[in-house]
């Protein structure tokens, strides 16, 4: 009878971005990842495989995570105007801690170009909604593209804001894209 599981995935992953938050893309290793949780480095290959693989479970857990709170701002509305404007919703409410953790993983993909696919996907869905020349598809992606903006600047350090001022600049990019629902966020 094979040994029940006792690693705890979740734990290893939130270890793995914080190595990654505190000491950059180049720190995640295997042997460092175990030791930040607390676990052998044979435990962590049984659990993910490889680095590789470790990878690829941070991107899914950050891709899973992002898309449950967008799916939250955007309730039962299904079409696609909708779900840019619960995108950049979800955006404005990205505290310093998820910046952080969104960061490092961004630089962690430069080291694993593979990954980039799983990204350069989810964002290709979320632009699909953007194809074309109507009026909607060019708000769409407006708004994509400022929220996009808007997150890096700040993220990287290149733009110091305050919380507050965050989420004037996130209810701007709604306003401008859709000015006849101004306020709406």
């Amino acid at each position: 009878m094979a040994r029940p599981r006792t690693i705890d995935r979740e734990k290893v992953l939130a270890c793995a971005e914080q190595l990654v938050q505190r000491n950059g893309a180049t720190a995640l290793t295997l042997d460092a990842v175990a030791r930040e949780a607390g676990i052998t480095k044979g435990g962590l290959q049984y659990c993910f495989g490889s680095k590789d693989d470790l990878i690829a479970a941070l991107i899914e857990r950050w891709i899973v995570v992002f898309d449950t709170q967008v799916a939250q701002c955007r309730g039962t509305d299904t079409g696609p105007l909708s779900l840019v404007r619960a995108y950049v919703q979800a955006c404005s409410r990205i505290d310093s801690a998820a910046r952080a953790r969104m960061v490092g993983m961004l630089v962690t993909l430069l080291q694993s170009p593979r990954h980039l696919a799983r990204i350069k996907g989810w964002y290709a869905r979320l632009l699909g909604y953007a194809d074309g020349h109507a009026v909607e598809a060019r708000q769409i992606r407006t708004m994509i593209f400022a929220a996009e903006g808007a997150f890096f600047l700040r993220s990287f350090g290149f733009v110091d804001m305050q919380d507050a001022e965050w989420k004037t600049v996130f209810a701007d990019i709604q306003n401008l894209a859709l000015p006849t629902q101004a306020g709406a966020t």
